[in-house]
């Protein structure tokens, strides 16, 4: 099963009907996308491991591709060429994941939902800088997910460990709503790459 399906977060009745219908609207405007025009982008995509400039060592997350979402591994595979270790999302339960590190040749098993990532025997990784799937986002940098949540406890989880994770969400532009409802639990991510290139978010932005 992929990071984000699954058990349902507790919000406000207003705030979960709202984010629901949000959600619902970026992801039919991302599904209606031409699916060469989605693979061409993924592709110039992977240019921004310049920007981005993961240093040697570095642990990037990265996730396996679901549906219409971006395809990361072009991205993922370039930032591996400046020396990053690579990892994917794991789920554990109803609430956790774990970032298995990836390597080549190594066994992929199916995780549910047409995904894979690296099996049980892969070593658990602490991600420094995270690529963070979504099915909308604001320009204030505030993300709906897929709805359970695992990324903003998982990175809450590093944050409380001492980690300060880099988080850079991963969407096509067609996926910013104009707001996201605010929750308390919300992670706000600092920058977002899309096929317009990589751009700070931020309040004052």
């Amino acid at each position: 099963m992929r990071p984000g399906y699954g058990p349902a977060m507790d919000l406000a009745p207003d705030t979960k009907v709202r984010k629901r219908e949000l959600r619902r609207q970026a992801l039919a405007r991302r599904d209606a996308l031409d699916p060469a025009w989605r693979i061409e982008m993924s592709l110039a995509m992977a240019d921004a491991a310049r920007e981005i400039a993961a240093r040697s060592g570095d642990i990037v997350s990265g996730f396996w591709p679901m549906r219409s979402e971006v395809d990361v591994r072009p991205l993922m595979s370039a930032l591996r060429e400046t020396g990053a270790r690579l990892c994917l999302p794991a789920i554990l339960d109803a609430t956790t994941i774990v970032f298995r590190e990836l390597v080549r040749g190594a066994e992929m098993v199916e995780m549910g939902y047409g995904t894979f990532g690296p099996g049980p025997e892969a070593a658990v990784l602490e991600p420094s800088l995270m690529l963070v799937p979504l099915a909308a986002f604001d320009r204030r940098g505030h993300r709906i997910g897929y709805g359970a949540g695992y990324y903003d406890r998982a990175i809450a989880s590093l944050q409380a460990a001492g980690r300060a994770p880099r988080l850079i969400g991963i969407a096509f532009d067609c996926q910013e709503v104009p707001a996201v409802p605010d929750e308390p639990h919300d992670i706000v991510l600092p920058a977002i790459l899309t096929e317009s290139g990589l751009r700070p978010l931020g309040s004052l932005r």
